[in-house]
């Protein structure tokens, strides 16, 4: 990728999806202009904002001002925040809000915030009226970059993250890049580890470009639009391939599979770990396992732990606060994930840079005796 000289307004990446293709806009904005953007796109004139309780002060008012600007009749939905929320509960509490707002088929659910609310607000409005339309308007790095694309909702079980939940599109993707200069630093690095993702799945040349252009992009302006263009954009290719991951989709889960396993293992609890961090400790264990099995040069798996950590991340189990659980608890944790199928596990491991592969029967010997070596 070549340096970056002038900043675009905005860019605009399509997701062809026949019938239910939309659009992701990415750049400053974009809130002040939702009403218009979603008046010249849906038939409806009712929506039901799906918010929490730290975006709502910051950005509720102004999202409903462009609505009502627009002609859109709006009712706001404002949920706790923070992982928990992701429940039958305040699915329920959004349901039940949703449909005294009488919203319709045609009309829309807005969500208004990071991954979770994103997750949330989507599973709702793919089970309300058996459908209704969606514009995701999401407000974190992580959720611009990954969760607000592709179509993927849920809530979490007892049993693990997502594993309850439907495929169901937006209609627009709204992602203002001026809303990530109200996130905390550790908010926006946890976000550039699903950035970082894109390039070790199968784009060397943007791994490389991040490494020298990460503080550009941490910056702002328009390193960081092309930086989220291209991650919208990598999504978007592998979505549109395979839309209910059946098999080059999963590619999308490097590092998650061990990531997944460390939220579990930590409740959940965003003061000990959020959700990137456990996605940029689990693409450095994705990698020094893929070395261990000679799948990879150990090389790669040194390389990726110096730029996770030089933009803050964490890399290691040990740096997780307070005590976790067995590697044979992991084990149980990484058994019950999503990336199972007929008993086997399933990881995304690599050959390099760039080179990860779907592995369909990694032996679960070699994982425990890996998780016993890098546990704390």
């Amino acid at each position: 990728m070549n340096a970056i000289t002038s900043a675009p307004a905005a860019q605009t990446v399509h997701v062809p999806l026949g019938e239910r293709a939309y659009d992701i806009l990415i750049g400053p904005g974009l809130i002040v202009r939702a009403g218009s953007e979603i008046a010249s796109r849906l038939k409806g004139r009712k929506a039901a904002v799906i918010t929490d309780e730290n975006v709502a002060p910051l950005y509720l008012d102004a999202l409903v001002a462009s609505l009502d600007e627009a002609g859109i009749a709006s009712a706001a939905v404002v949920l706790p925040a923070g992982e928990k929320t992701k429940s039958f509960e305040h699915l329920m509490t959004a349901c039940d809000k949703v449909l005294e707002a009488r919203v319709e088929r045609n009309d829309c659910v807005i969500a208004l915030g990071g991954g979770v609310i994103g997750d949330l607000s989507g599973f709702a409005a793919g089970i309300i009226r058996r459908g209704v339309r969606f514009v995701q308007v999401p407000t974190s790095l992580l959720a611009q970059v990954d969760s607000s694309v592709g179509g993927k909702t849920g809530i979490n079980s007892r049993h693990g993250k997502n594993l309850i939940g439907v495929f169901h599109q937006p209609d627009l993707v709204l992602a203002d890049t001026d809303v990530l200069n109200t996130l905390s630093e550790r908010e926006f690095r946890a976000g550039y580890a699903e950035v970082a993702k894109y390039g070790l799945i199968d784009k060397p040349d943007f791994f490389a470009w991040l490494e020298a252009n990460w503080k550009a992009v941490f910056t702002g302006g328009a390193a960081r639009i092309e930086a989220i263009a291209t991650s919208c954009q990598a999504k978007a290719d592998v979505v549109v391939a395979d839309e209910r991951e059946n098999g080059q989709r999963a590619l999308l889960n490097l590092g998650h599979t061990f990531g997944h396993a460390l939220e579990a293992a930590t409740a959940y609890d965003s003061r000990r770990l959020v959700h990137g961090e456990g996605v940029s400790i689990g693409m450095v264990l994705a990698h020094e396992f893929s070395a261990r099995m000679n799948l990879a040069s150990p090389d790669d798996a040194r390389r990726v732990e110096r730029h996770l950590q030089a933009v803050g991340l964490p890399t290691r189990m040990a740096e997780i606060p307070g005590e976790l659980p067995p590697a044979e608890v992991l084990m149980d944790a990484i058994a019950q994930d999503k990336k199972v199928k007929g008993g086997k596990l399933t990881f995304i491991l690599t050959r390099g840079i760039g080179q990860s592969f779907v592995a369909d029967d990694v032996p679960a010997s070699e994982v425990i005796s890996f998780l016993r070596e890098k546990h704390p």
